[in-house]
């Protein structure tokens, strides 16, 4: 029944992200190894969606590593069991809170004895920066007390790079690519382990490397950035935008903006903004306001979202109806406000 109600709720989720996003994509579907224990190892920029996008799509149904003060709610804290998400204690959580953790690992390692699948955030938190950031020592402790509890495991590591065209902008484009999955067995020589965790890091940082944009130096990032937007370059096809990275590296200033506003674009935007106002004007000045982490923007817009918009149709029917006395004709401008909302999102 558990199995059913998943499934449900990942449907329900996978459709609103159909409405949310202007266009989501998913590459490279065919490397993930079925029936095999298998560890998503994913590059982290924005914050729950990345995690919702990927369980979606992933073909698998796995589980998830989260950041445990998540889990101090206690009515929360079933549905977060419910879909599959495992706490994991940092040191900000407190040194004596790190001991838990051994609880966790133990229960990952009971999961892929199972051929069940984790996804795992190895950069350790989120940043909207196009960059992969150092990975952490955590996946790799999963996996050795997978291995001491059963050395013949065959574990497999997919890494996926999580790319968004504008992360804080409405309507948004997602692209996810799937790396060739990794054998940890091919992969660790037991003559020399220590060599064999390095290896194994930088086969993942590698590919994370290749699945999005990656802009290397730090000093330069906003520099790169300016450059890269000034071609109006798709964040969404990371090859061709770490190709025109090499190519910008050589260029010392900004060139004049390729790319140039479609009026007819801004006339929609202006008719989306006149048909939601009372939606947008709530987001605008109570809401994202509040949002000090802008890698927590669009997460908390998506869930406004879902939540705002079926009341926001409901009373513009009820609305209508008080003026009319003609419920045919609250459906039908609940009707028009949504199929423009729609054609919007997916055409802007």
């Amino acid at each position: 029944m558990k199995k059913i109600g998943y499934a449900v709720v990942q449907l329900f989720v996978s459709t609103l992200l159909w409405f949310y996003f202007k266009k989501t994509t998913h590459h490279g579907l065919e490397n993930i190894p079925k029936n095999k224990p298998v560890i998503f190892l994913s590059n982290h920029q924005n914050a729950f969606l990345d995690t919702i996008l990927i369980a979606t799509n992933c073909r698998r149904k796995p589980y998830f590593l989260t950041r445990s003060d998540v889990f101090k709610n206690t009515v929360l804290k079933g549905l977060f069991s419910f879909f599959k998400m495992i706490p994991i204690y940092r040191i900000r959580d407190g040194f004596t809170s790190l001991q838990k953790n051994q609880y966790t690992f133990d229960f990952c390692s009971s999961l892929l004895d199972k051929n069940e699948a984790l996804v795992v955030f190895p950069e350790g938190n989120h940043n909207l920066k196009r960059k992969v950031r150092p990975l952490s020592k955590g996946f790799i402790r999963i996996i050795f007390n997978a291995l001491e509890a059963n050395p013949e495991l065959d574990i497999y590591l997919v890494p996926v790079g999580v790319n968004y065209q504008a992360a804080k902008d409405f309507p948004d484009s997602a692209a996810l690519y799937y790396g060739t999955a990794i054998s940890v067995k091919e992969s660790i020589d037991q003559s020399d382990i220590n060599n064999s965790v390095h290896v194994l890091k930088n086969q993942v940082f590698k590919a994370l490397k290749n699945l999005t944009t990656h802009i290397e130096d730090e000093a330069k990032y906003d520099f790169t950035i300016q450059k890269l937007e000034a071609f109006g370059v798709d964040y969404t096809k990371p090859k061709e935008v770490n190709d025109k990275l090499l190519y910008l590296s050589s260029i010392s200033k900004i060139p004049e903006t390729i790319t140039e506003a479609n009026s007819f674009d801004l006339l929609k935007k202006w008719i989306f903004m006149a048909m939601n106002f009372p939606v947008i004007l709530v987001w605008n000045l109570l809401l994202k306001p509040k949002i000090k982490d802008l890698a927590f923007l669009s997460t908390f817009r998506f869930a406004y979202a879902v939540i705002i918009f079926p009341i926001y149709y409901t009373l513009l029917v009820l609305g209508t109806y008080l003026f009319t006395q003609d419920i045919i004709s609250g459906l039908l401008v609940a009707t028009t406000v949504f199929l423009y909302n729609l054609f919007y999102t997916k055409t802007i």
